[in-house]
């Protein structure tokens, strides 16, 4: 029995992977870990209501198979540093470690483009720590996928990415080569690609996407990698 476990699945990227997850016959069962019920009904899908900051203390059985991680926020919305880095960092590893303990071979995860431990970009650097400590928990494969700006109709809308979206929509045709990772990204690329790659033939390891790499991987019509 193959089973999938999702956090974040009321996200962007979150819910496009969701309902991937349902519709994909290869899992007999989704269970989605989240703060608040799912407005969705699937005979497939299981939804626990769970404190991000308390998973040590989830009771039943989550056995898993694969684990997708699409939780995430902005310094804007978290409030502070720290707050952001509690939801993007902390809570992240809190549920690949339930998702380990739970027996999750594969482990796929949304960072950024430019992640990096070094970074001299707050953002940044809090996204790259989070990689290399994903990296150590030794799961036997590790997906990593670093989007650029993501589109899709988030709830509420962010003026900033709207902005961002529309500029780098101009750009696109600039962005050749080296620098096609900077286009902007669907969603639902993102989470075709996180799929397609949890039931390709991944081997073992880590394995990072950016995010040209992730537009090749997710495109509409696609095979798995």
């Amino acid at each position: 029995m193959r089973i999938a476990l999702i956090a974040g699945a009321s996200g962007l990227v979150g819910g496009e992977l969701l309902r991937a997850l349902l519709a994909a016959p290869e899992y007999d069962q989704v269970i989605a870990l989240g703060r608040r019920s799912l407005d969705c009904e699937h005979p497939k899908l299981r939804s626990v209501k769970v404190n991000f900051t308390a998973l040590d203390q989830v009771v039943g059985e989550l056995g898993c198979t694969d684990a997708f991680c699409c939780l995430g926020t902005t310094i804007k919305q978290a409030g502070s540093p720290e707050a952001f880095r509690a939801v993007d960092q902390a809570a992240v590893l809190a549920f690949a470690w339930l998702a380990q303990r739970h027996g999750a071979e594969g482990f796929f995860v949304v960072s950024s483009l430019g992640a990096h431990a070094q970074s001299r970009v707050f953002y940044s650097r809090v996204k790259g720590e989070l990689e290399a400590a994903l990296a150590v928990l030794g799961f036997k494969y590790l997906g990593i996928f670093q989007p650029s700006l993501l589109l899709g109709p988030r709830v509420p809308p962010r003026f900033g990415e709207k902005v961002g979206a529309f500029i780098l929509g101009l750009a696109a045709p600039l962005l050749g080569g080296p620098l096609r990772k900077y286009r902007a990204i669907s969603a639902s690329v993102v989470a075709r690609a996180m799929l397609r790659s949890a039931l390709g033939q991944r081997g073992s390891g880590v394995q990072i996407f950016p995010s040209d790499q992730i537009q090749v991987l997710g495109a509409p019509g696609g095979a798995a990698a």
